[in-house]
């Protein structure tokens, strides 16, 4: 999609997107030939600006046919515009128009960047394996031109833009299937933020091997695909603060459960369980886009696993990079042995004071808290205080659960230190305490499970069906709001 700025309405335009503020319609200007026409047409179809109600309309506009788009902006709350700039988008996309303007009327410069930045969430869409698909399906709009000139360089929007090429990368890496997303070429995927300023360490199973991440390992040893560690640094703040936040990701490219074998129907949906990783990849893409003045290092902890001869059995004993040893009571419940080693060796290179990791950890999280939130565990008071604050501004609500050493007693093992599963009950809640266990004395850590919110079954405003792209918008609002002035 191209997003072009302009202070005239270009000629090949087909689209005009007005954005209303709920029960403003007869007070706004519209600068149209057939602005009454409009109107009475909006009214007619009970059209009254509520936000996510769209109408349309085809009238004459200079001696050619316009399609005239009319979004809900709602009770005005700034965030709202972004729900409605997508709404529009979504009721164009695939409509046959080729190029949309959208007109600044009513709305602030903070207003219409939320509206732009809605509409180019909701402009992506992947396609690339869909060589069938009927005509009337496929995208047709290709260019968006918005009346404001001012707002080309404006840095609410060109920051909002960077964090839309995030939250697009991260969506990529979720949707591709796992023949196409594999440790490896997630790693070359990612390479393109080298080119903004992004530094890349990665390792190898030979280098794993040699610090003794026998957790990590133990969930790839079934794979053909060699498991991968990337760390992402971005250094926004050249270099004054010395710590960096950590962030740390689950990426499972492939799921299969392993030996503990997942039932068929579904399976195919195990491509986005890396979509922790993916995340984290998109929020270092976005930070880096909009130069963010902020230390982060994103560490993405990459592997397959495959019920192959080698895999590693219900009952293995592993030892992880801490040393800590863990009895594999499900190989299925593997997303935890690769971060607590995800986890250990970030603490130990980068010695973050703040460490959140983000992984489709489990099915209980949603059956606990459905599609509508993901779940926050996590050490420290205000760092999910932070975390809750900054999904609720961004879009990408979080709600808090408890750990503590009622649940901890839940997961120890008569074998080993630990067990990676434990009872039936509680099941987010042990695999958080789990983790927890890796955690070093004095850091504050937050585990967000966001099982339920990497894949929509059904569109949302700033979403088509599929990859939701969460977390990105959730991490750059926190970075923003806690470690940038």
């Amino acid at each position: 999609m191209n997003f072009n700025f302009a202070n005239e309405r270009p000629a090949n335009a087909d689209a005009i997107i007005f954005a209303i503020a709920e029960n403003g319609l007869n007070d706004f200007e519209l600068r149209l030939e057939q602005a009454n026409t409009v109107k009475a047409g909006a009214k007619a179809a009970r059209f009254s600006g509520k936000l996510g109600e769209v109408f349309e309309i085809f009238v004459t506009e200079a001696g050619t046919v316009q399609r005239i788009i009319l979004t809900g902006l709602g009770k005005g709350k700034a965030n709202n515009a972004e729900s409605a700039g997508g709404s529009a988008i979504a009721k164009i996309l695939a409509s046959g128009a080729k190029h949309a303007v959208i007109e600044p009327s009513g709305l602030d410069q903070e207003r219409l960047a939320k509206l732009l930045f809605g509409a180019k969430l909701r402009s992506w869409r992947h396609d690339k394996y869909r060589t069938t698909m009927p005509e009337k399906q496929k995208v047709t709009l290709q260019t968006i031109t918005v009346l404001d000139r001012d707002l080309e360089t404006a840095k609410t929007w060109t920051d909002l833009s960077a964090v839309a090429d995030g939250v697009a990368l991260t969506r990529e890496l979720v949707a591709e299937p796992a023949n196409a997303i594999y440790p490896e070429s997630f790693v070359a995927r990612c390479e393109e933020l080298k080119e903004l300023g992004v530094e890349f360490t990665v390792l190898g199973w030979e280098e794993m091997e040699k610090l003794g991440m026998g957790a990590l390992l133990g969930v790839s040893q079934g794979s053909e695909r060699p498991p991968r560690l990337l760390a992402m640094r971005w250094d926004g703040t050249n270099g004054e603060q010395e710590k960096p936040l950590a962030l740390v990701g689950k990426g499972v490219t492939f799921d299969t459960g392993g030996i503990s074998l997942k039932p068929g129907a579904g399976m195919e949906e195990m491509k986005w369980d890396m979509g922790g990783a993916g995340a984290v990849a998109g929020t270092m893409k976005a930070l880096a886009g909009r130069k963010a003045k902020a230390h982060v290092v994103g560490v993405c902890g990459l592997v397959e696993n495959m019920p192959d001869g080698k895999a590693q059995r219900p009952g293995d004993v592993v030892t992880s990079m801490n040393g800590q040893t863990i009895e594999v009571i499900n190989t299925d419940a593997e997303g935890r042995l690769v971060l607590c080693d995800a986890m250990h060796w970030t603490q130990e290179m980068f010695k973050p004071d703040v460490l959140i990791d983000l992984a489709t950890l489990t099915g209980a999280m949603i059956i606990a808290l459905g599609n509508e939130h993901a779940g926050c565990f996590s050490n420290d008071d205000d760092l999910a205080e932070d975390l809750i604050d900054a999904g609720k501004d961004a879009g990408d609500p979080l709600w808090r659960l408890p750990v503590g050493p009622a649940y901890d007693k839940l997961i120890n093992s008569p074998i080993a230190d630990m067990k990676n599963v434990g009872p039936r009950g509680a099941g987010s809640i042990t695999a958080a305490q789990f983790l927890k266990r890796f955690v070093k004395d004095g850091v504050k850590w937050a585990h967000l499970d966001i099982a339920g919110m990497v894949w929509a079954d059904k569109p949302s405003p700033v979403w088509d069906k599929g990859a939701t792209g969460y977390g990105v918008r959730l991490l750059n609002q926190y970075v923003a709001d806690n470690f940038e002035d």
